[in-house]
């Protein structure tokens, strides 16, 4: 049997306003993301990425239409079918254009107080933390504070810490826009690398046309419709 989707949308909108103020930031977005997957998603400033990014991540609730996340009903228009709070910290890990990580906290400290927030206790969620780092090879810079990174490195961090809790769904917002090119493309493959090693569907908002190539397939958004581009490749298998 098939595993469920990493994500499923069906006949999303979001409308902002009414009468003549209405606004239609996503019209019947429908889209469906394996397990293992990674999906590059374009479009220009205003075009509804970030509208349908939210609505996934659980932030910003559509105003019709079903979202369903490793199976699991989780909204039904504007309704809320489970915790979301709790949802989100157990099924889904975030990465932003900048890293955020809490000035004050080293690389590690980082990582783990998103597993203690969690209830992992906190020999376990070291452990798990330092393991995250190795892998993502920042390993090395575990003690060091954010300062003391460089750009790289911070997102790399981040990138450990949506990873703490083994999330079926992982969502980037630009999370290389901050970053040089080669710097950019090193994180971008990361990303590929999590999704076909860790089984985690994978969805990246990105304006970056280097890193094509990374993506099993590629979404065009404008005026809040999904196209899928034609040339982009099925998940692999």
């Amino acid at each position: 049997m098939n595993p469920p989707p990493a994500v499923e949308v069906t006949r999303l909108r979001k409308v902002y306003g009414s009468g003549h103020t209405e606004i239609v930031a996503m019209r019947d977005a429908t889209l469906s993301i394996a397990p293992g997957e990674i999906v590059g998603m374009f479009g220009p400033s205003g075009s509804g990425k970030s509208t349908l990014l939210t609505a996934m991540a659980l932030i910003n609730p559509p105003t019709s239409g079903q979202i369903t996340i490793g199976g699991i009903a989780v909204m039904d228009g504007p309704r809320a079918l489970v915790d979301l709070r709790a949802f989100r910290r157990q099924h889904l890990g975030f990465v932003f254009q900048k890293a955020n990580l809490i000035p004050f906290l080293t690389a590690l400290e980082n990582v783990q107080i998103a597993l203690e927030v969690n209830d992992v206790a906190p020999r376990a969620a070291r452990k798990r933390a330092l393991e995250l780092l190795d892998y993502l090879g920042v390993g090395p810079r575990a003690g060091n504070l954010p300062v003391a990174l460089s750009g790289g490195e911070q997102q790399r961090v981040a990138v450990a810490r949506a990873l703490a809790n083994e999330p079926g769904l992982i969502l980037a917002d630009e999370p290389t826009a901050a970053l040089d090119g080669p710097l950019g493309r090193q994180v971008m493959e990361l990303f590929a690398k999590i999704a076909h090693e860790k089984n985690a569907g994978v969805i990246v908002v990105t304006h970056d046309h280097r890193t094509l190539d990374v993506f099993d397939r590629i979404l065009d958004v404008e005026d809040g419709i999904i196209q899928i581009r034609e040339d982009s490749q099925p998940a692999k298998s």
